[in-house]
């Protein structure tokens, strides 16, 4: 008898269905009931102007919604460590996977945080030196520059039994590798006690020249003329010897003031507790260049910078210790590990070799693992935080990228392109943010949302190949293959700046003229030298214009929920000071956060209401209706709109109603101008900047610092989160700043920037210590015909030379 074989196909599992990811009705921020169908285990691109809702609907919906699910399969106790979410404003959303996000959030603002601290590469480190470091020193502990020693002794009270007592004498020890000088920094604080006082003058008399210090702050100025200490009616240059140690050293001591009981401490621990434990870059302008005046940040003269102490620099492997191994750059770090063999450690260098080299393979092999954290790039930070997902085992995750081709120059797209493939052909959903033209060419589908932005966008336009998207006639098909020509003719410079002999970072004791009156592109791979040249070296007076440099860089704006655009520029200001002149009242009135706001939402709009583990639920506030003000301050008018509804318009609506007729503010007008010049005519001025794309934020702080009085603008990346249709307006926007006499100076990677410049500066020829040299000055069509460098090439390619 012979035995049948069924030569059907099996029929599909059920769970083989389940291959798509499907969204319906979301409403996020300015998404307009979108609803779409993302496959499964393949790469999909999402693109669109900035502000059209690309980051809501994948940032704020899928991923947030995937987050808050995980989350909820942990028991309550445990969810009331954990950062609670609400639900996204979704009808449906079907399918999710647990995603991963990788997006541009700049790493630790703690100063303690460098690259190694915030990998595991700094931990594996230790473990090794305490393993095979001579002399042994210790443990792990013994090694880290965030751990102190301390050593206590003394008696303990054991309890054995119901009645049963004894003392023991017992000690503790653990040996750290902090330096006690520093405290594990590396660098050391000066204070200049001439920005912290007028000498001349007594506290009475408003001597304090803080940020922030009042004199009716009972906290600050209050607690020194209160405290018994010292004469608040005497010129603080006539304070005697001890008035003058307790006034700037006096050890923290109880003090009773106005009938509270407050901590009086010396002006000098107050001020390192109040400003200088915290991250510069993140504080507000005024008070960050306050520190800048008034602190100096030298090297540590007892660590050298290496922020350990001398036991743990002592012990060494082969020669090397572990401040050295950090100062290398990972790449030679990497080689040196692979050269040691020792058995009894083997799966600790395995583990660590392959975090080295994955570093190198996404092309951060020229960082240190002692770089700070707070000084990486934002395309930097989103590449480290890479670095742990490559070489995972999981598969049939979503992984969720924000512009992962930011601060990569050309040459380096491609390889972060086959790291993005690679991810997807592990099993992985990818979606990714993107505008660069190079990124959405390897998508398996693109999403195209539009057709504006703000309340303009939030619907999908397109949604197909990158074939189908070409053809598709929306703003990005239309601008997918669109390449900036050469200029026919460049300006001519007017003069120049010198910078003589830069040496900071990998610079090679660079000396360069930078063209002035002109639009100067500064470009080179990623780690070429580039913000170390323009940030770390350029003059901070020009020599063409005595009102100095305008620094834009990429730190991140900062700010609540309160805040909005027309906080953030100051705006504000003038519209107050306005209605507050028409109609005879105090310009306090017109501030939510101040006199005019309402009393039951204390001029936040809504009602929040905490709910433990699970996430809070705003309301809108009943009294005011969520307008933010009192009722008797709605009654006031200017050009017959109240204060919140001139918050409510866009910038285009209130820079022609401030333009003219009754409400004519030309303070206002002038900042809704270089708001619509930098293309943010759509926000709203009451928008919170929480709800704002990165794109838009880079934007509204380029406007604000536009009002600055410059000679030259310096500008770090500025199409950063720009769509390929806005980078059009951008160059019009520097070639406007040139053409009324400023020097710009922009540091970028575009190549339709590079093309429009009238002089490019090329660093190379690679990243960290093969790079930090000059590799090309001219103009571009120069640069185009010589194709000696990577940019050279690219750019040729790029205007079909």
């Amino acid at each position: 008898m012979t035995k049948r074989t069924n030569t059907q196909s099996p029929a599909p599992h059920a769970a083989d269905s389940h291959d798509l990811i499907r969204v319906h009705g979301a409403r996020e921020n300015n998404l307009k009931d979108v609803s779409i169908e993302i496959p499964k285990r393949r790469l999909t691109v999402f693109t669109g102007v900035s502000g059209s809702g690309k980051s809501s609907l994948v940032f704020n919906t899928i991923a947030a919604e995937s987050q808050r699910l995980i989350n909820e399969t942990y028991s309550s106790f445990v969810q009331g460590f954990m950062p609670t979410l609400a639900r996204p404003e979704v009808d449906v959303l079907d399918g999710l996977t647990t995603v991963i996000t990788v997006d541009q959030q700049r790493m630790g603002a703690d100063p303690r945080s460098t690259v190694g601290t915030a990998t595991d590469a700094n931990a594996m480190l230790r473990i090794l030196f305490s393993r095979l470091g001579k002399p042994h020193i210790g443990p792990p502990s013994a090694y880290s520059f965030n751990t102190a020693s301390v050593r206590a002794s003394g008696g303990i009270t054991v309890e054995r039994g119901s009645a049963k007592t004894k003392t023991v004498k017992a000690t503790y020890n653990r040996t750290g590798g902090m330096c006690t000088h520093c405290e594990g920094r590396g660098k050391v604080s000066d204070i200049d006690l001439t920005q912290l006082y007028d000498d001349s003058k007594s506290i009475a008399e408003g001597a304090f020249t803080i940020p922030g210090w009042k004199s009716d702050n009972v906290w600050t100025v209050g607690i020194y003329a209160e405290s018994g200490f010292l004469d608040p009616n005497k010129p603080i240059r006539r304070f005697t010897k001890k008035e003058m140690q307790d006034f700037l050293y006096r050890e923290p001591t109880k003090v009773k003031v106005n009938g509270v009981n407050l901590t009086y401490e010396g002006l000098i621990p107050k001020i390192q507790k109040s400003f200088l434990s915290k991250d510069k870059e993140a504080m507000q302008p005024h008070i960050r260049a306050f520190v800048e005046r008034a602190v100096t940040f030298t090297t540590c003269p007892e660590c050298d910078g290496t922020r350990l102490s001398e036991g743990a620099r002592s012990s060494k492997i082969k020669q090397i210790s572990i401040a050295d191994a950090c100062a290398m750059e990972i790449r030679d770090l990497a080689e040196w590990i692979r050269g040691l063999e020792e058995p009894s450690v083997a799966p600790l260098l395995a583990a660590l070799q392959r975090t080295l080299d994955s570093f190198v393979e996404i092309g951060l092999g020229y960082l240190a693992l002692d770089r700070p954290a707070g000084t990486l790039s934002g395309g930097e930070a989103q590449r480290v935080k890479m670095i742990r997902h490559l070489g995972s085992s999981l598969t049939d995750v979503t992984y969720v990228f924000d512009e992962p081709t930011i601060g990569l120059h050309s040459h380096d797209i491609q390889r972060m392109n086959d790291l993005l493939l690679r991810l997807r052909d592990k099993g992985n959903t990818v979606l990714v943010v993107e505008h660069k033209p190079e990124a959405i060419a390897i998508a398996d589908h693109v999403v195209d949302l539009g057709p504006g932005a703000g309340t303009g966008g939030g619907t999908v336009c397109f949604e197909g190949t990158v074939e189908g998207l070409r053809a598709g006639g929306t703003v990005t098909g239309r601008h997918l293959d669109d390449r900036a020509t050469l200029k026919e003719t460049v300006r001519k410079p007017t003069g120049a700046l010198e910078i003589r002999g830069a040496s900071a970072n990998n610079l090679r004791d660079v000396d360069i003229d930078i063209p002035l009156g002109v639009l100067t592109v500064v470009t080179g791979v990623a780690g070429s030298g580039k913000s170390s040249l323009l940030h770390g070296s350029l003059p901070k007076q020009s020599v063409a214009a005595d009102t100095g440099v305008v620094s834009i860089d990429q730190s991140p704006i900062r700010g609540s929920r309160r805040s909005n655009p027309a906080t953030y520029t100051g705006l504000l200001d003038p519209i107050r000071k306005a209605f507050a002149k028409v109609n005879g009242v105090k310009p306090a009135l017109f501030s939510a956060n101040s006199e005019g706001a309402c009393p039951t939402c204390n001029g936040a709009g809504v009602i929040y209401t905490d709910l433990a583990m699970m996430a809070g639920v705003a309301t809108p506030c009943e009294d005011c209706e969520g307008k933010r003000f009192q009722a008797s301050v709605l009654e006031y008018h200017l050009g017959g709109r109240d204060i919140s509804e001139v918050l409510a318009m866009s910038v285009t609506e209130a820079e022609e109603f401030f333009g003219s007729g009754d409400a004519h503010t030309p303070a206002a007008h002038k900042i809704l101008q270089r708001l619509a010049d930098v293309g943010l005519g759509y926000l709203s001025l009451g928008q919170p900047l929480t709800t704002l794309s990165g794109g838009e934020r880079q934007r509204l702080k380029l406007a604000t610092h536009m009002s600055e009085k410059g000679g030259v603008y310096v500008l770090d990346e500025p199409t950063t989160g720009l769509h390929l249709a806005d980078v059009e307006q951008l160059l019009g926007l520097l070639d406007r700043l040139v053409d009324a006499g400023k020097s710009v100076i922009v540091i970028e990677h575009h190549q339709a920037v590079m093309a429009h410049a009238d002089w490019i500066i090329d660093l190379g020829p690679g990243a960290g210590h093969d790079g930090g040299r000059i590799v090309f000055e001219g103009t571009p069509a120069d640069l185009v015909a010589d194709r000696s460098t990577l940019t050279g090439e690219h750019l040729a390619d790029y205007v079909g030379a």
